[in-house]
């Protein structure tokens, strides 16, 4: 059996010191997170993060920088997940669009609060994200390649 993490992508944007997170419905309950989800295949890595934003929030997602690759196990789920996350801004917005399946709502929360409800959150990978996000990390797309 060969082990093969799950491969993920996630939009950090913050616009007037408030980070965008996504409520949604999860098995263990209502939980936040950036907005993310699984590479679809034949996919780019910055295409997931862009598609997912938009389908979880309504915003489209313009990456402007590489914040990480994070690697994380799930004990709960007993799954591994390798996570790119990018930081960027959002533009256009469609408050009318039908978000994914699960998604309670998309919102503006501010760093305090975001710390406060760290309960809530949907892995340790959101709150790490943000930190990274604050402390300026960040690569430049063009690290990334994908070949067709």
């Amino acid at each position: 059996m060969i082990w093969k993490p799950n491969v993920t992508v996630a939009a950090v944007v913050e616009k007037d010191g408030q980070y965008l997170l996504v409520e949604e419905q999860t098995s263990s309950g209502l939980l936040f997170n950036q907005p993310a989800g699984h590479l679809e295949p034949g996919e780019s890595i910055i295409h997931g993060a862009i598609r997912e934003t938009l389908e979880e929030t309504g915003y489209t997602f313009v990456p402007r920088s590489v914040l990480g690759i994070y690697h994380w196990h799930s004990p709960a789920e007993d799954t591994t997940f390798i996570r790119f996350a990018f930081s960027g801004a959002v533009s256009d917005h469609d408050p009318g669009r039908n978000l994914d399946l699960g998604i309670v709502r998309a919102d503006w929360f501010g760093i305090d609060e975001i710390r406060s409800m760290t309960y809530c959150h949907r892995s340790p990978l959101v709150m790490k994200c943000i930190e990274d996000h604050l402390t300026g990390k960040g690569c430049p797309l063009d690290i990334l390649t994908h070949l067709a």
